[in-house]
């Protein structure tokens, strides 16, 4: 079984298709997995591999190592775009979530002034108002939807509670402005014998129509790139996620990037 991506709380730096030199915050375990989503496609391996042993890291421990992290690239001359809070799982889930980002800002602006901070949230935790404070300070709040019809986000994303309801979550986004980027994977394949497709006229009409409603600041789109859990998953290639793209911002008006 395909098991965690990440072994440590702080890791890379890396490059990002879509941010840049990220240096990144893994806040759930380093051994095992902790999220509200079970995406099929996740690289992270399925919720089933469990929690690990190593638990949650503490708000002290994540502002030491990435102190300690941003002072070496610091003496070593090295170049970063952006902080990305991603991971073996949901980053906001963590209990002290918005003083891990206080703290993130405060090194921020001691070692590195003119980097980002990204968070890639699943959007499952923005009813949560320490959290929607917290992600209201970063620079690129990152909130993922992955399909605007229940039925689809059942299937490719599977949240873990069965409130889940995508008009729920469109409400939440609404309170960030214009001041986020929503990112929606696209894909095709097969999960159990059921038929994946979530590039379908209607799929993608059912998006842009959610896309108008809320003006995002930016639309990431993009498909798979490693290996996912769900063996029988299909890349949409970049041609056909331009043409995508282009009826996005044609039709929803918003600025539309294709990882």
């Amino acid at each position: 079984m395909q098991t965690v991506l990440f072994t440590s709380t702080i890791f890379g730096p890396i490059h990002s298709r879509r941010l840049g030199v990220s240096l990144g915050v893994n806040l759930m375990p380093r051994d095992g997995k902790v999220c509200t989503f079970d995406c099929l496609y996740c690289e992270a391996g399925f919720n089933a591999q469990g929690p690990g042993k190593a638990g949650i890291p503490s708000r002290e421990e994540v502002r030491r190592l990435l102190e300690e992290k941003l002072i070496d690239m610091k003496q070593k001359g090295e170049t970063l775009d952006v902080i990305t809070f991603s991971g073996n799982g949901e980053p906001t889930l963590h209990p002290d979530f918005k003083g891990v980002i206080d703290d993130t800002i405060e090194l921020r602006d001691r070692y590195f002034p003119n980097v980002k901070i990204s968070v890639l949230s699943n959007s499952t935790r923005i009813d949560n108002q320490s959290v929607v404070e917290a992600l209201k300070r970063v620079d690129n709040n990152i909130l993922k939807l992955d399909s605007a019809i229940d039925s689809t986000v059942r299937l490719i994303d599977r949240p873990t509670y069965p409130a889940y309801r995508v008009d729920s979550i469109v409400n939440s986004m609404k309170q960030f402005g214009d001041d986020l980027i929503i990112q929606t994977m696209f894909l095709r394949g097969s999960h159990d014998g059921i038929e994946i497709d979530n590039t379908t006229d209607a799929e993608v009409d059912a998006l842009i129509e959610v896309y108008k409603k809320l003006k995002p600041r930016e639309v990431m789109i993009y498909s798979i790139d490693r290996k996912t859990p769900e063996e029988h998953l299909v890349k949409v290639e970049k041609d056909e996620l331009q043409e995508i793209a282009n009826k996005i911002s044609d039709r929803a008006g918003v600025k539309v990037q294709v990882a």
